[in-house]
């Protein structure tokens, strides 16, 4: 029998250069052009490898343990996408690497990315979450929980060495025994998803039936905006559970990308026409929605009378969560919202961290280590944590230190509710701060850290941006925490910041009216910097 060449190895085989799928803020992420299912697995295979590696104690887990996936509904993260090099079923070579890796893969279905956490950390076992969360449609990726929670940042120096042994060991293989074709997709082909285990949903469901009580949201109609979102049944049926008056629209079979960091005037428009449309079934007292995996919530209160929707950006709705759970500790990223520092939270706020949520599950860990209790937190997108169990009125929430779009929706209409307030005169009763957000799309990250190098080498340069014409006085202070936040004497701040999981350049803005915190985000400033300092 002939035995093939000792250098065709699947590496000599290979059409394409395999681009590396590096870590984001949270989780990998990646263009779905580059995503191949080799790819995919060689990294998922590699931080399996990693985890079992590790005591319990740290998160680990251990051969023939269970291991549980999940997905969201954008195409590619189960199916084949033609329109992208053929790339996608990204879920079934997670699966694979579960399984080649001596663990039980478990499917849990088309869940939220906080109910996979959730019904995981309660077991004790790791999951991955194939998402690409709210990031535009070209793009896809994972997040892999330990099991005692998120991915940390100390962990991703050992997890390149492993994906740097595992590429090594997969590209060398003979290429008649390699499992993937010149493409990176599997030789087998297409595989069909397994059988979904439903338990995670409905341990998900009673978290919450079981620390709110029952009818909290009585009396309450929500305008609940399905989109493509994996939670567009499971979330409303938590509302209605609680008692809420629940009507779905919007429901959409393409994906949406929801960025509710970016909620600019355009998707404003949609959700007031989407509203307008609903009439029939109204008045509504808020309109409702998650992101593309629902662990970000989209909060927009509705102007009694006039039926215009009013947009809560997500840091300030962490705000009125923290202070509806009695927080003993909050934790929060710079670029949120400071009105957390005039509100009644600020006697228990602790250091501001970067941005992501691994720093902020970090800030949560120290003030656990203090002995502090009631411990949360939130990043300015609304996603809410919680570091330690929470307890009111008698009852108790198990901790959940990964990003969650349910906590804080239910609890900003319970809040409303209990205070017999609409949503606009509820989050009325915080400090006059009001944030917005943009971005440039499509910005290349080594640019925007050339822009974020010069301004902060050269802060002479700060005031030809931000001039008296647009509005801004002189600069009272700078943080370098992540990327350039600039505090201005008239209270007026800017803050630039490239994205970690995508190519965008965004700016923050915070001021004490909405139309001057718009004005911020809308002035050209990041055109501007683009032109004159990339």
């Amino acid at each position: 029998m002939a035995h093939p060449p000792a250098n065709d190895t699947l590496a000599s085989r290979l059409t394409h250069q395999p681009v590396p799928l590096n870590f984001g803020t949270s989780g990998r992420r990646g263009l779905l052009v580059h995503l191949t299912q080799l790819e995919v697995y060689t990294n998922a295979l590699a931080e399996l490898e990693f985890l079992q590696t590790l005591p319990a104690s740290e998160g680990g887990i251990t051969k023939g343990d269970p291991f549980f996936v999940a997905a969201d509904l954008r195409p590619s993260s189960t199916q084949y996408d033609a329109g992208h090099g053929g790339r996608g079923e990204i879920a079934q070579a997670i699966l694979r690497a579960v399984r080649d890796a001596g663990l039980t893969p478990v499917f849990l279905g088309f869940i939220p990315t906080p109910a996979l956490a959730a019904f995981a950390l309660s077991r004790g076992k790791g999951s991955i979450m194939v998402t690409g969360s709210h990031i535009p449609f070209d793009r896809n990726g994972y997040k892999t929980n330990t099991s005692r929670g998120e991915l940390l940042k100390h962990h991703e120096a050992p997890i390149a060495e492993s994906v740097a042994r595992v590429r090594a060991r997969l590209l060398a293989q003979p290429w008649p025994d390699s499992p993937f074709d010149e493409s990176g997709r599997f030789k087998s082909g297409s595989a069909p998803l397994p059988a979904i285990l439903d338990d995670a949903r409905d341990f998900y469901l009673r978290r919450y039936l079981d620390f709110f009580p029952s009818g909290a949201l009585s009396g309450l109609r929500i305008l609940f905006y399905q989109h493509s979102a994996v939670g567009r049944d499971l979330v409303p049926a938590i509302l209605e559970a609680l008692g809420a008056r629940v009507h779905r629209a919007g429901r959409s079979e393409t994906f949406v990308p929801i960025d509710t960091e970016n909620i600019d005037a355009p998707q404003l428009a949609a959700l007031q026409t989407l509203l307008d449309e609903s009439s029939a079934h109204g008045p509504f007292d808020a309109v409702i929605s998650t992101d593309g995996d629902s662990d970000r919530p989209l909060i927009l209160g509705v102007h009694p009378g006039a039926a215009r929707v009013h947009f809560f950006p997500g840091d300030l709705a962490g705000i009125v969560t923290a202070q509806h759970l009695q927080a003993g500790a909050v934790v929060v990223p710079i670029s949120c919202n400071d009105a957390i520092d005039q509100s009644t939270l600020a006697p228990v706020l602790q250091p501001k961290t970067r941005i992501g949520s691994p720093f902020v599950i970090a800030g949560m860990e120290q003030a656990l280590a203090l002995g502090c209790r009631n411990v949360c937190g939130w990043e300015a997108n609304g996603g809410f944590l919680t570091g330690s169990t929470i307890e009111l009125d008698l009852r108790t929430l198990p901790p959940l230190p990964t990003r969650d779009a349910v906590l804080p929706i239910l609890t900003v209409l319970a809040s409303a509710a209990a205070r017999r307030l609409s949503l606009i005169d509820l989050f009325a009763t915080l400090p006059p701060r009001y944030g917005r957000a943009a971005l440039l799309p499509n910005f290349p990250r080594p640019v925007a850290l050339r822009i974020l190098e010069r301004l902060t080498a050269e802060p002479a340069l700060i005031p030809r941006f931000f001039t008296p014409e647009l509005g801004f006085s002189a600069v009272a202070r700078t943080d370098t925490t992540d990327g350039l936040r600039i505090m201005f004497q008239n209270g007026d701040v800017a803050h630039i910041r490239p994205s970690g999981n995508a190519d965008e350049l965004r700016i923050y803005a915070v001021a004490d009216s909405p139309s001057r915190a718009e004005a911020i985000t809308t002035s050209g400033i990041l055109r501007s910097l683009e032109r004159e300092l990339a």
